[in-house]
């Protein structure tokens, strides 16, 4: 399963950005997944619900996939069309001369966190 090596690496990403911005925890991660990348979200979701366990900051972390949907081009006649129903072959022209326009990613698209209490500024004497 090589979701849990694709999940270890973000968690790892996600921890080192939220303690150099100095945040208590983690509360969200929202992740952009390609239905043609190779990832398949239970097995995601399982893997980074066992592996959050064992980071400094995500150990309440939810996690949001969006899943993109695989988009693929014909050179041939310019059309495009869903990857996971016609393959590389173009369902308008017959050609193979295509190549995929989306839906392969794995994006870490957003983090929400909590941050301490931001220090107050003093007060400037008024004269």
């Amino acid at each position: 399963m090589h979701e849990l090596g694709i999940v270890m690496n973000v968690l790892e990403q996600v921890d080192a950005v939220a303690a150099e911005n100095k945040a208590e925890k983690v509360l969200k991660i929202t992740m952009e997944v390609g239905e043609v990348s190779s990832v398949v979200p239970d097995l995601f979701l399982d893997a980074f619900n066992w592996a959050k366990k064992k980071t400094a900051f995500l150990q309440e972390a939810e996690l949001e996939m969006i899943i993109i949907e695989g988009r693929t081009y014909c050179k041939t006649c310019g059309e495009s069309y869903q990857t996971t129903a016609y393959g590389k072959k173009c369902p308008h022209c017959g050609s193979y001369e295509t190549y995929l326009l989306t839906g392969d990613q794995v994006i870490i698209k957003d983090i929400a966190a909590v941050f301490g209490e931001a220090e107050t500024p003093e007060p400037v004497p008024e004269k």
